[in-house]
């Protein structure tokens, strides 16, 4: 939003009297202009000649820097600007890095002399995997079924939560344990769960290695602490701008309260429904307790991005979620409400779902001409079944289509299995040979127009493997029928690809990442090669070679080889892929985007149609079963002596399944599908509370129509 667009209220705001000391608390649903007036506050800065590097723009994630720093990159802001746009983990790297010397000794690693090493997830989770090793084979996890990277995930998951809320590493069994209401088998689980995970501190003490919990552990206790620091930081920064303070975390809070003492103005700003990563550590009710420590508090209410009916929708649902049982709540919508708002797609099974929703999206595209990147399909979780049956059936119908899921295994990208198999047949002195599914599946994904069948067919001629050195025939040593049948089309391609193989073989062996690099630009990314039209395939080349760059910093290996064997080895256990932030992606890919709900969310990037699928699937109110954790026992606002009960998970579950439901109404400027199949893809029936909620509400709207109360 430009600056004539701005309300009056908006402008006051961003005109704020400069340097007398003056802090706003700015609330409001989402839509309604927050984070508008945040950016045109850090431009009115600039404008009144404030130095950039004065100016601090505080954010709870990365991909939520995005506003700040596309509008920086205007024509309008002389070139050269730079503001710094960091979260705590961005300032806790830069100063920890900053004061090492200082506080290196202090804070307990072994070598104060050496540099620090910083890990990525990926990379923090290759060393957890090596700590657990042994007390796997000692059979400590044998009280609960868990794969191995849930297991590594959940532990550096606690060790990120006990740094986040503030307290000793060294309660999170007791914290554990106290909460568990279940079998006391548990108990020796949680115990278990707090070897590992003091064994990784002491690890990383031992060989100077800052994961994300010991940057901000060091951060917090051994550099903020120290007067000089907070003196080289709050002269540094004189101008503070905090955006999504609902997303934020504990200890992040505590800096920022005690930052608004120093600060020559500061804008802070909260989403009122929001909190949507309280299952990674947000806080939202102790970033709302910061508007005590601010000089003015200022809500806005007007949405600039839902209509009056999906307002109105929200507000109705709201009410009827609160209600007290067997009471009856007059709705505030009507028929014509649910016309413009809802739309439905209900089928018998899910497989017809998938079909009618990719048929509903290629209408809008094609018929109505919605660029593709205004609509979002939404589930509670992405499965790779369903992800990949939604992307080929849009695919197919010429739909551009893009998805994103935190949580997903790198192993299960297929772009990035295919490129780490091709990697291992372009280096057969690792003598790592893919199971010949997986070169199956990176053919069908290298080459464009090669189906399943024709993809196995083959592999299953050309693939060998040899003194433990994987291979494959040329296609011009096939016989003709065999060519016939895989195509004249195809094959060159194919032949093309191995020949590019075969020459990188014969050169210098090169790291990782730049082969897979100079492998995308140079063969998979032109036409007829897979990766040609897939946006998504692109972006996960360039995520992996990012990801494989930062593993070769990490560790100290001289050998070429074997970090390439490392790093395959790495994925191949399942490790979950680090976020690596692309600014501006959601302007630059016009793309359909599927995502799970939660990431939609955290994202913040508006659309005019959402598409909510399987709303009888109890998902929709479940979070994820995490054995060796709690997101919510593991906070400031449990108290220690009480015990986690079943009321306490349905209770927990409804709040949160409202906060997403009213964060999507309120992130769609048009309409919502609520789509349904009365079977699962295991064809079972299912009804959850979303389902529910939404059936309730058309009853209620219906009923008042006809007693003319509406």
């Amino acid at each position: 939003m430009e600056e004539t667009e701005l309300t009056p209220q908006q402008q006051s705001l961003v005109t704020t009297p400069i340097g007398e000391s003056i802090s706003v608390f700015l609330e409001g649903p989402a839509g309604c202009g927050k984070t508008t007036v945040a950016v045109r506050r850090m431009l009115h800065l600039l404008e009144a000649d404030v130095r950039a590097d004065r100016i601090l723009v505080w954010v709870p994630q990365r991909s939520l820097a995005r506003p700040f720093i596309e509008v920086l990159r205007r024509p309008t802001v002389p070139a050269g600007t730079r503001v710094d746009v960091l979260s705590l983990d961005g300032l806790a790297r830069r100063t920890v890095d900053l004061f090492w010397p200082l506080v290196a000794e202090e804070a307990g690693f072994a070598d104060p002399t050496r540099r620090p090493v910083f890990l990525t997830l990926e990379t923090a989770q290759y060393y957890m995997n090596h700590v657990l090793e042994p007390l796997v084979t000692e059979g400590l996890f044998g009280g609960v079924t868990v794969h191995r990277n849930r297991l590594v995930s959940q532990i550096i998951d606690n060790l990120n939560k006990a740094a986040l809320v503030g307290f000793p590493h060294t309660d999170i069994g007791a914290r554990l344990i106290a909460a568990w209401s279940g079998p006391s088998s548990r108990e020796n689980v949680y115990q278990a769960v707090q070897r590992a995970a003091s064994a990784f501190r002491g690890f990383c003490l031992q060989h100077n290695l800052l994961d994300f919990s010991l940057q901000v552990a060091v951060f917090m206790r051994h550099v903020w602490p120290q007067a000089w620091c907070r003196t080289y930081l709050l002269r540094r920064y004189h101008h503070l701008i905090a955006d999504n303070l609902e997303e934020d975390i504990p200890v992040a809070h505590d800096l920022l309260r005690l930052w608004l003492q120093h600060a020559a103005s500061a804008l802070l700003v909260y989403d009122r429904d929001g909190g949507f990563r309280s299952y990674l550590g947000a806080d939202p009710l102790g970033a709302h307790a910061l508007a005590d420590s601010c000089t003015q508090r200022v809500t806005l209410d007007e949405s600039f991005v839902c209509s009056p009916d999906m307002e109105a929708l929200g507000s109705t649902l709201h009410r009827q979620a609160g209600k007290v049982p067997g009471q009856r709540v007059a709705p505030s919508i009507t028929d014509d409400t649910i016309e413009q708002t809802l739309r439905q797609i209900e089928v018998r099974f899910h497989p017809e779902l998938v079909r009618g929703v990719a048929d509903e999206v290629r209408r809008l595209v094609v018929d109505e001409q919605i660029p593709p990147d205004e609509i979002a399909i939404l589930a509670p979780f992405v499965g790779d079944a369903l992800r990949f049956a939604l992307m080929t059936d849009l695919e197919r119908r010429g739909v551009p289509v893009r998805s994103h899921r935190p949580s997903r295994a790198l192993r299960d990208e297929p772009a990035v299995r295919c490129l780490l198999t091709l990697a291992q047949l372009a280096h057969p002195q690792w003598e790592m040979c893919p199971p010949q599914q997986d070169m199956a599946q990176a053919l069908l994904q290298a080459i464009e127009g090669l189906d399943w069948v024709r993809a196995a067919y083959l592999t299953g001629i050309v693939y060998r493997v040899r003194d433990g050195h994987p291979s494959l025939a040329s296609f011009d040593q096939l016989r003709p029928n065999v060519q016939e049948r895989i195509t004249f089309v195809l094959g060159p391609r194919y032949g093309d690809l191995l020949r590019w193989v075969e020459a990188y073989g014969s050169q210098p062996a090169v790291p990782l990442d730049h082969f897979i690099g100079a492998l995308f630009d140079e063969v998979l990314a032109r036409p007829g090669y897979g990766f040609h039209r897939r946006l998504d395939a692109a972006a996960a080349a360039t995520d992996l070679i990012e990801s494989v760059r930062k593993f070769r910093w990490t560790l100290d290996v001289a050998s070429v080889d074997e970090l390439g064997m490392r790093y395959v080895r790495m994925v191949d256990s399942g490790v979950l892929a680090a976020q690596y932030v692309r600014q501006g992606q959601r302007a630059t890919r016009n793309a359909v985007f599927i995502a799970p709900a939660y990431t939609f969310l955290t994202e913040n990037s508006p659309v005019d149609y959402q598409f909510w699928l399987n709303i009888n699937s109890p998902a929709w109110g479940r979070r994820l079963y995490q054995p060796l954790t709690h997101p919510f026992v593991l906070t400031r606002h449990w108290l220690p002596e009480r015990k986690w009960s079943e009321e306490d998970e349905f209770q927990t579950g409804q709040s949160m399944l409202l906060r997403v439901v009213l964060g999507l109404l309120r992130r769609c400027r048009k309409q919502i599908y609520l789509c349904t199949s009365e079977l699962n893809p295991r064809g079972r029936e299912e009804r959850g509370p979303l389902q529910q909620w939404a059936q309730h509400l058309l009853r209620e709207a219906h009923r008042a129509l006809e007693n003319g109360r509406v």
